[in-house]
């Protein structure tokens, strides 16, 4: 059995996100597959790459063959270079981690001059206001039914003496 490592395609229409697989050479592109070694999403930037590297050496190994695409792949993350013992690629690109939409909510107050204290409403209190208003209202109305039961077996009583 030839086993091949390639590409297996995800997401949306206009956004594909890949997953490396473990297949069968004769099985059709999307179709059943041995493992799942890693993924690709070329559409984020810089690229997303993930590659289980214990798992792509040990089919490397046993005589997996990648596709052309694959052994790009590979050859970025530093897996094919480890494979034929060759010197490693300098490391990926990271990207940054995005700030907290918060801190930015904040920062845009400050720089328009109005006190973040004053016009900040957390998104808990903001969600348990409503929440609040509407068991006060329930509240309401069952003291207001207790109090109309409680009349109505006083009158109920006076009428039966």
């Amino acid at each position: 059995m030839a086993v091949k490592i390639r590409l297996t395609r995800m997401g949306k229409i206009r956004t594909p996100q890949y997953r490396i697989v473990i297949a069968d050479s004769r099985v059709k592109r999307d179709g059943k597959v041995i493992e799942n070694v890693g993924i690709y999403h070329p559409k984020e930037n810089p690229s997303r790459i993930e590659v289980k590297s214990d798992r792509v050496q040990h089919w490397l190994s046993v005589g997996a063959q990648p596709s052309d695409t694959v052994k790009a792949l590979l050859r970025k993350t530093g897996d094919w270079q480890r494979f034929k013992g060759l010197p490693e690629p300098a490391p990926l690109k990271v990207a940054e981690p995005k700030p907290e939409k918060e801190s930015l909510y904040i920062a845009a107050l400050k720089e328009s001059g109005i006190d973040p204290s004053k016009a900040y409403v957390p998104e808990e209190a903001a969600k348990a206001a409503p929440k609040a208003k509407k068991s006060a209202a329930k509240a309401d109305e069952s003291a207001k039914t207790e109090e109309v039961e409680a009349a109505a077996d006083e009158a109920s009583e006076t009428k039966g003496e």
